[in-house]
């Protein structure tokens, strides 16, 4: 057992559970597949990791986040007529209310070909420069962690040849504060793995909060090079996406070029937000089992709600002077083999305060497993 407060435990105990039901289900549900004559059904699921001791090396700013995903996706069979409206709704599965809800915002929903739903569980934790001043630093950064639990829904449209758009929908709510347990993760790790200088000022951090966040992204991606061209491939994916809720609002606009081989394959790895995304999800291809590619991208945000430097909703805390538009420059590499993607981002972030000394850099590893 880890060394956690009994609180911790008993959460630690319960999100276990949690994703052994979502497993279960998972196995149970793709258990009954074979017979299924509208759909087929597979599986992804994904461990994120973002820190700062792949960027800058010292814990700063946004320091650490930990996103899990488990995602189904189901596509429509290729003989369409063996699917019957009986048939279709008695294998649409307990997971349509979101499809009904999301598809008439999303536009065109006769054209869904494939569609993902998604079971999130992350953690984000932020600290000042100086973790060793036990005291409140007024011109710093306040401490704060994030935990949640969200669903998301995903859809990808195949409009031509070379052309496709992607949009993506998700609902996260969780708690800021110390009920986020970001204090005692930090300094677990921080005493136990890295063996790094224990954080001296976490009494200091935001109250708690519940939160909420709503997002909404949608992508193109617009192949450069010959569809069937079979040596190296380009494509542009430009993006638009907002968010709401007392955690972050914001609007974004965002663009990613792509250089490899089977660039379809995904619509690049996956981030934490208020990160650029990607998907969650991956399309394997027994033809083409083998895909790589670097990317390099930017995305500018226009914020008016950072709840980790605005400070508490409902109550005093400590704040500072957010700055309104925020960017990140993003590179990395990502490799699928077979039913495995292992993606490294490096991500660099402009000031998201008056007064901040310097921008933020830090790392992303991704490892996703489908089936």
């Amino acid at each position: 057992m880890f060394p956690f407060k009994d609180g911790f435990q008993n959460r630690i105990e319960v999100g276990v559970l949690c994703l052994v039901m979502v497993f279960g289900w998972a196995f149970s549900v793709n258990a009954q597949d074979s017979g299924d004559k509208c759909y087929k059904r597979n599986y992804t699921v994904n461990v994120l990791a973002e820190n700062d001791l792949w960027g800058s090396g010292s814990d700063k700013h946004f320091t650490h986040g930990t996103r899990l995903s488990f995602v189904e996706s189901r596509e429509n069979v290729e003989d369409a007529s063996a699917c019957t409206p009986e048939q279709q709704e008695k294998e649409s599965g307990g997971l349509d209310f979101l499809r009904n809800i999301v598809d008439p915002l999303l536009g065109e929903q006769s054209s869904l070909k494939t569609n993902q739903v998604s079971f999130i569980i992350g953690q984000n934790i932020f600290t000042p420069e100086d973790i060793s001043n036990p005291n409140l630093i007024a011109n710093d950064r306040p401490y704060a962690g994030w935990l949640y639990f969200g669903m998301g829904l995903m859809r990808s449209q195949i409009k031509k040849e070379g052309f496709a758009i992607f949009d993506t929908f998700e609902l996260d709510l969780g708690i800021v504060g110390p009920e986020s347990y970001a204090e005692d993760v930090q300094k677990w790790v921080h005493q136990n793995i890295s063996d790094s200088p224990i954080p001296q000022g976490w009494d200091n951090q935001l109250k708690n909060e519940p939160g909420i966040l709503v997002n909404l992204e949608r992508k193109w991606r617009m192949e450069l090079t010959p569809h069937d061209y079979g040596g190296l491939q380009v494509d542009f994916l430009p993006s638009v996406g907002a968010a709401l809720g007392n955690v972050y609002t914001y609007g974004s606009l965002g663009t990613m070029f792509r250089l490899g081989v089977n660039l379809p394959v995904d619509y690049g790895p996956p981030r934490i937000r208020p990160g650029a995304q990607g998907s969650d999800f991956f399309q394997y291809d027994k033809k083409k089992p083998f895909s790589w590619y670097a990317y390099a991208g930017v995305e500018g945000r226009a914020l008016a709600v950072n709840i980790f430097l605005d400070g508490n909703t409902f109550a005093e805390s400590h704040s500072v002077d957010k700055r309104i538009f925020v960017g990140d420059f993003h590179a990395g590499f990502v490799l699928v083999m077979y039913r495995v993607r292992v993606a490294f981002s490096q991500v660099f972030r402009s000031s998201e305060f008056n007064g901040q000394k310097e921008m933020s850099e830090f790392g992303s590893i991704n490892l996703s497993v489908a089936w």
